[in-house]
């Protein structure tokens, strides 16, 4: 297992870390050069960040300050209530995957969605086999055009409390099922983003790892579990604040051939949200040293 106490070079951010300080929404340039200040190596975007500064100029600056991606954020949510939304999906998951590409990310998360219509409260159907459905459905779709142009994409089980509105594939094993089905020999192309705050309680968790490999594992995510957790979506722990064994974790995930980022994903609205830009990123350094 690698030694990370003397340096951060495998420390990664998720821009979500820091993109509301204070109450206040930060550019994704501004974080780029507080990452940059801080030898921080690399960072994961969301699309609509990128969006609000222009691919383009994102791109110039990453390339300026020598930082990589460790994965971008995000394509998915495929099911939809008719076969327009079905197609509409589709097409814009294509544009993430130009937009991955053109960024030179080394993956396209996927948060693959659940009921349509769930997130606003107002459910299109509750059939969640047929979510389940058109997620396989849209994934072998993307697939097709994600080969084309190379850029491999990683389904993010999330904790089955997010079943309903945020994504129907809940656990490792669900995530590798499809891959094995969509993509059986292994190419690389379609793989797993595996974030601690979502499956660290799955008791199948070191076996399945140990399954997906170096060829599926291709992002991971870290942050803390906090007890009491007083918001399910917004209430993740900086680590070494909870009760996830993280380097436990770290270590399974390693021995099946991982050697990439520990990407820190943290939403946190009654904390670190709260706190300084600056303080978090110097905080997340000191823990991806001492915790992660």
């Amino acid at each position: 297992m690698r030694d990370f106490s003397q340096n951060h070079d495998w420390l990664s951010i998720n821009t979500a870390t820091v993109r509301k300080q204070q109450g206040a929404e930060v550019p994704l340039d501004r974080i780029i050069d507080q990452c940059a200040e801080r030898g921080i190596r690399a960072i994961s975007p969301w699309r609509d960040q990128v969006a609000g500064v222009g691919i383009e100029r994102i791109a110039r600056q990453l390339k300026a300050h020598g930082i990589g991606l460790s994965g971008y954020c995000r394509g998915g949510f495929f099911p939809a209530p008719d076969a327009a939304g079905l197609k509409a999906a589709l097409e814009d998951n294509r544009r993430a995957i130009d937009e991955a590409k053109t960024l030179d990310a080394p993956c396209l998360v996927l948060v693959v969605g659940a009921l349509p219509g769930a997130l606003d409260g107002r459910a299109a159907y509750k059939d969640l086999g047929r979510a389940r459905a058109e997620v396989h459905d849209g994934i072998a779709a993307s697939l097709d055009y994600a080969r084309e142009v190379g850029m491999p994409l990683a389904i993010e089980p999330l904790h089955p409390m997010q079943a309903a509105d945020r994504a129907c594939i809940n656990t490792l094993e669900q995530a590798l099922d499809l891959c094995d089905e969509l993509d059986p020999a292994r190419s690389g192309m379609l793989g797993v983003a595996l974030d601690v705050y979502h499956v660290w309680w799955d008791p199948k968790l070191e076996q399945q790892i140990e399954r997906a490999g170096r060829e599926r594992l291709l992002a991971y995510h870290v942050c803390d579990w906090l007890t009491p957790t007083r918001d399910l979506l917004s209430d993740r722990g900086m680590m070494g604040d909870g009760v996830v064994e993280l380097r436990k974790i770290r270590g399974w995930v390693e021995a099946a051939g991982f050697q990439g980022f520990s990407e820190v994903e943290i939403f946190s609205v009654l904390d670190w949200w709260q706190r300084s830009g600056e303080e978090t990123l110097d905080t997340c350094i000191e823990r991806h040293r001492s915790a992660v």
